[in-house]
C-alpha cells in the first residue's frame, strides 16, 4: 500500500483572504495553500476599496465581503467548476 500524494483526497476550505499587491487578491487555504489571483478577474471585489476588502467573511465554501453581493466560491478561484468542484 501506498501514500496518497498531493491533495487528492483534500476538499479545500478558504482560511484567509488578504490583498497583498495592487492588484493581486491571496487566498488562503486551511490545508496551508495559498493562491494569488488577479483581482480584475474578479469586478465585483476590484469595486470594492481597500478598507471593505478587509471587511469579508466565509459563507459556504466561499466567501463574501460586507459591501458586495457576490459569493466568491472556491472553485472560481481554482477555476475549472467541473474539476475541482466539491458540492455534496
Amino acid at each position: 500500500m501506498y501514500a496518497i500524494e498531493g491533495y487528492w483526497d483534500v476538499i479545500p476550505e478558504i482560511k484567509n483572504v488578504t490583498f497583498p499587491a495592487r492588484g493581486k487578491m491571496q487566498v488562503d487555504l486551511e490545508d496551508g495553500r495559498s493562491v494569488v489571483v488577479d483581482v480584475s478577474r474578479f469586478p465585483s471585489i476590484k469595486k470594492l476599496s481597500m478598507k471593505d476588502r478587509k471587511d469579508w467573511y466565509r459563507m459556504d465554501n466561499g466567501f463574501t465581503f460586507d459591501k458586495c453581493d457576490e459569493v466568491i466560491h472556491i472553485e472560481q478561484i481554482l477555476g475549472n467548476f467541473q474539476k475541482y468542484s466539491h458540492e455534496a
